[in-house]
């Protein structure tokens, strides 16, 4: 009984360290890697986030309006479902101007 409540306890020492670990199962750019256009949209959304927001990400061309999508997820209850948003809200914007770059999510430092 003993060794039986030991093993539960590892497993689940193993789980948590899994979650606290987890990274996003979207493609990720760090803030620092990102075009000085998408810079300034993220530094004008940054005021409203809260620890549960994300911002997606892409772009053909680094100054060109029309070829940059970003989006953020601000007001969000849960990380998970910010990051589903945020990739679906700027994948949408992505068909609409027919940008080739894949969305990826923003991580900051």
């Amino acid at each position: 009984m003993k060794s039986c409540l030991c093993l539960i306890g590892f497993a689940w020492l193993g789980f948590a360290a899994t979650l606290s670990h987890a990274e996003s199962l979207y493609p990720t750019i760090k803030l620092s890697e990102v075009p000085n256009a998408v810079l300034q949209m993220y530094k004008r959304e940054e005021p409203n986030f809260t620890n549960m927001s994300h911002c997606a990400t892409a772009w053909d061309s680094t100054t060109d309006g029309d070829k940059i999508a970003f989006k953020c997820s601000v007001f969000i209850k849960m990380s998970a479902e910010g990051e589903r948003r945020a990739m679906r809200y700027c994948d949408e914007i992505r068909d609409q101007k027919k940008i080739v770059a894949r969305c990826r999510l923003i991580v900051a430092p």
